[in-house]
């Protein structure tokens, strides 16, 4: 048995590092102001289709949608065991929203076809949003669960898992394709492998090569990539144009919602009280935050 899995992954500005030059003019973030980090939970995404590979022979294909150097968490993927990534890049994808993020997305898994199973996390956290996955799903037309904490078996195109809702645990089981999102509570991510980082340290994609070299050295480049790809080291490049997208539904042009402001909160407090660590003073705090309406 062999399950063909797709995991969609996003580089994200490390959100710890809010500064005033987060944002650009246009309500877009600047990206190349902040630094550039695995969206955490694409990790766990990551982790229980790798699980799920080892389990059951499956093939992992990773994708990305970003700038250039999103390449960089494309080599992640494949130091931890991951068998083929994409990056879908263009100029024209700039400035989307979760609805031209998730249309770019879509096209690029039709273009793939043949999948089981994808996989994402539960959210980014440049956006929060959550809507990815279940706007993917909506977009290629497969059932989707969100949440999903593990993967119990895979029989006979028939899926039983589990998702968390909190305070139960919620077992399914459903058919394939199916699109699945994963929280930070599913798993811990594995580690680089040493010998997949050996393996996979020089790959690269085409842009990254074109940069390496002279661009108006089209036979240096061809000949370059040709030796990557021999060698399972070419790391895909989709344009818009690959994925046959309509300009209508990419990018800013694409995208109904703008960010007005994004801004750093720290919340400091203006007093302090010390409770007693007792029966008698926690209820007596309680009584309190009822009367002041805090509570209740």
């Amino acid at each position: 048995m062999s399950i063909n899995l797709i995991v969609l992954v996003k580089q994200v500005p490390d959100t710890k590092n809010i500064t005033a030059k987060a944002m650009k003019d246009d309500g877009t973030v600047n990206r190349a102001a902040l630094p550039a980090i695995f969206n955490p939970e694409d990790l766990n995404a990551l982790e229980l289709a790798l699980d799920i590979k080892d389990r059951y022979n499956g093939n992992v294909t990773v994708i990305t949608m970003g700038p250039p150097r999103a390449a960089n968490i494309l080599r992640e993927t494949l130091f931890r065991g991951a068998d083929r990534c994409i990056l879908v890049t263009d100029r024209a994808f700039a400035g989307a929203d979760t609805l031209a993020t998730s249309y770019t997305l879509a096209q690029a898994i039709k273009k793939i076809g043949n999948y089981d199973l994808i996989l994402c996390g539960r959210q980014a956290i440049d956006g929060d949003t959550a809507q990815i996955g279940p706007q993917v799903a909506e977009k290629i037309g497969v059932n989707q669960i969100t949440y999903v904490h593990k993967i119990h078996e895979i029989r006979n195109d028939r899926v039983l898992l589990s998702r968390n809702l909190g305070r139960i645990m919620e077992k399914i089981e459903t058919g394939l394709p199916l699109l699945i999102t994963v929280p930070a509570s599913a798993n811990q991510p594995r580690s680089y492998g040493a010998k997949l980082m050996m393996r996979f340290k020089r790959a690269r994609t085409r842009l990254e090569v074109e940069a390496e070299n002279d661009k108006d050295n089209l036979p240096a480049i061809a000949a370059a990539c040709e030796s990557l790809a021999n060698r399972g080291l070419l790391i895909e490049t989709w344009s818009a144009a690959d994925l046959d997208a309509d300009p209508v539904d990419i990018g800013l042009r694409g995208s109904p919602t703008k960010v007005k402001k994004v801004q750093s909160v720290v919340f400091a407090a203006t007093e302090t009280r010390k409770v007693d660590p007792t029966e008698t003073g926690i209820r007596q705090l309680m009584a309190e935050l009822i009367e002041e309406r805090t509570f209740g």
